[in-house]
């Protein structure tokens, strides 16, 4: 148990850490995010929301507790992800998808340590 818990808070302080990185610019509407959200597509109101969604979504999965709560952040951020890596890829079709790999793993990462966590306090 005590090698589940450590992997699980490695994964999980990274692929939060990752995520969070990546929300502050939007919450505080820099203008690197202005520009990079433009050349996606979209518009400035959606950057602040995408950054503070993501922020609670970081909080939910690092919280103790709520298991519930826990499963829709990581839905939530998966979703993020993917949404970033399909507008990319479309609008801008010569940058290499190929770095969106680390964050989708520590959050594979991070999700399957926790169901074994909490598989493991219920045996």
């Amino acid at each position: 148990m005590k090698k589940t818990n450590i992997i699980y808070w490695i994964f999980t302080a990274l692929f939060g850490a990752f995520m969070l990185m990546s929300a502050i610019p939007d919450i505080m509407v820099t203008a690197d995010a202005l520009t990079f959200m433009r050349q996606l597509g979209y518009p400035d109101y959606f950057i602040p929301f995408i950054g503070i969604a993501k922020t609670l979504g970081v909080i939910a999965i690092l919280i103790p507790g709520y298991p519930r709560i826990k499963e829709w952040a990581y839905a939530g951020l998966f979703f993020d992800l993917i949404g970033a890596t399909y507008s990319v890829a479309n609008a801008m079709p010569n940058i290499s998808m190929l770095f969106m790999v680390v964050p989708f793993g520590l959050g594979i990462g991070s999700y399957i340590y926790y169901h074994k966590r909490l598989k493991a306090k219920n045996a």
